[in-house]
């Protein structure tokens, strides 16, 4: 007879699964998929679609946070239940057709430029041509590229496959099917796979030096839905850039600084945030330094030189240069929410309103709110590093980077994984534990799954099927309830 905690897990996990599976479902016809493919918003096909979805998506969330309650309870299950759990919900999504963003048509377009010999860091996808380019968002087929040689060569190794042999070449990049893009879409979710695996990996042995509970940093930070939206099902490359920053982490806590150094670094040529891990490598080394003099600045210049070395190698041999150096300032989109640039949006609104200055000097609203949130962002690194350094390095980074994502001119849902994934294994408090699990599950509602802003009838669309799904809920807790108080 199984106990009353196994049998409640094994539900969610039931319940987790129906949420995922819903949620591919409704992707089908309400994804982010080809621009052959899509259904017009109105359409019948569409609409079904975006409620199924929304349905999926908030049973998914239930069942997430009904985990976490198992995970802080009298009988937690092991740690081997919640990776099951993870590959559970994960799989309906990897079959599924992108989901919540169009960013992986840009890292194939973009590998495809780099297999054509294309310069990604002057060009935008655009100069590629083709059926390829048009699968890009308008607001990034100019954009140069703005992501390190580490995960172009991913990209450009998906593009080069046999599969997608005709993604290879200006002149052939007209001839790819609708079987080729799926098969880059799977190429690409692969890639982002191998990130959740090194992020599950890494998360409890962080956990372990940082002497906090191993199955509750794998439920936040890797079960957490952002990971099964955005990186599972959206294959945003945040997922290698974390899995490779949190195994150098690992590294680093283990005594091994120049291997730590080098994973780092390679997390950082893959999207340029992960280089903060960096100092946390410097403050662990000069704990245990081989020098008597100076452990810091001796730590630090130890630091510098092997990641110099790294990124000289690892850009020489890819061969795409150092260009990312100077397009890390990608365009904000006009309609990007962030803290900064939604204040800046209000501010140059009340100016133009209210006529309390020239235009000119409302323009400057937003790039001045910007300047503010970088001021605030280093504040707040120094004074996480000041106060977490020298006993929960860990913590102090998780911070660093959630002040990143929260405080810079632009954000996605995904951005928030940056730090929460290091806070979960660096152990929280329960009040920030369950900020996060809110901010998640909150967060997780935020896009649709087709990428593009929605309008008012997908709005109602997507209310109706969490309200669904909400009902639904409802309705088998009480049938629950009364078949358990009829049986005692």
């Amino acid at each position: 007879m199984l106990g009353r905690t196994a049998v409640d897990f094994r539900q969610c996990q039931l319940l987790g699964l129906i949420g995922s599976s819903a949620l591919a479902a409704g992707g089908v016809s309400a994804g982010a998929l080809p621009v052959r493919q899509i259904l017009a918003p109105c359409s019948g096909p569409a609409a079904i679609g975006l409620v199924a979805a929304y349905f999926g998506l908030v049973v998914l969330i239930t069942a997430w946070l009904l985990v976490g309650r198992a995970v802080r309870g009298s009988r937690p299950p092991e740690r081997r239940d919640l990776l099951v759990t993870l590959a559970l919900w994960a799989a309906p999504l990897v079959v599924a057709p992108p989901l919540f963003s169009r960013d992986i048509y840009s890292y194939l377009a973009q590998g495809a430029m780099v297999d054509a010999r294309l310069d990604v860091y002057v060009h935008g996808p655009s100069q590629l041509g083709g059926p390829l380019a048009a699968e890009v968002a308008p607001l990034w087929r100019d954009t140069p590229a703005p992501y390190g040689p580490v995960f172009l060569a991913f990209a450009s190794a998906v593009v080069h496959s046999p599969d997608l042999s005709a993604f290879s070449g200006v002149s052939t990049v007209s001839a790819f099917s609708a079987d080729q893009v799926s098969s880059g879409v799977l190429g690409m979710r692969l890639v982002a796979l191998l990130g959740v695996v090194l992020m599950a990996f890494s998360l409890p042995r962080l956990a372990h030096h940082c002497n906090t509970d191993p199955t509750l940093a794998l439920w936040l930070g890797a079960l957490n839905p952002l990971v099964l939206l955005h990186l599972v099902s959206g294959a945003h490359n945040d997922a290698l850039m974390l899995g490779l920053l949190g195994v150098g982490l690992v590294a680093a806590l283990g005594r091994r600084p120049v291997a730590a150094v080098v994973l780092i670094t390679l997390a950082a040529l893959v999207k340029a945030p992960a280089a903060l891990g960096l100092v946390a490598v410097v403050v662990v080394w000069a704990r245990h330094p081989p020098w008597a003099r100076a452990p810091r600045l001796s730590a630090a210049l130890a630091v510098l030189g092997v990641c110099a070395a790294t990124t000289a190698a690892t850009t020489a041999l890819v061969g795409t240069g150092y260009g990312w150096l100077a397009t890390l300032d990608t365009p904000v989109s006009p309609e990007n929410w962030s803290l900064t640039s939604s204040l800046g949006r209000a501010t140059a609104a009340l100016m133009n309103g209210g006529g309390t200055g020239p235009a000119e000097l409302a323009r400057l609203a937003t790039p001045a709110w910007h300047l503010l949130g970088l001021a605030a962002t280093a504040l707040t690194m120094l004074l996480a590093w000041r106060r977490h350094h020298l006993q929960r390095p860990v913590h102090a980074l998780g911070l660093s980077l959630m002040a990143v994502a929260l405080l810079g001119p632009a954000i996605r849902p995904w951005y928030m994984l940056w730090g929460l994934f290091l806070i979960a294994a660096a152990g929280p408090g329960r009040p920030l534990r369950r900020t996060a699990a809110a901010a998640s599950g909150v967060l997780a509602l935020a896009v649709l799954p087709s990428g593009f802003a929605p309008d008012v009838t997908q709005l109602a669309l997507a209310v109706g099927g969490g309200l669904l799904a909400v009902t639904a809920l409802w309705g088998v807790h009480r049938f629950a309830h009364r078949l358990v108080g009829s049986t005692a």
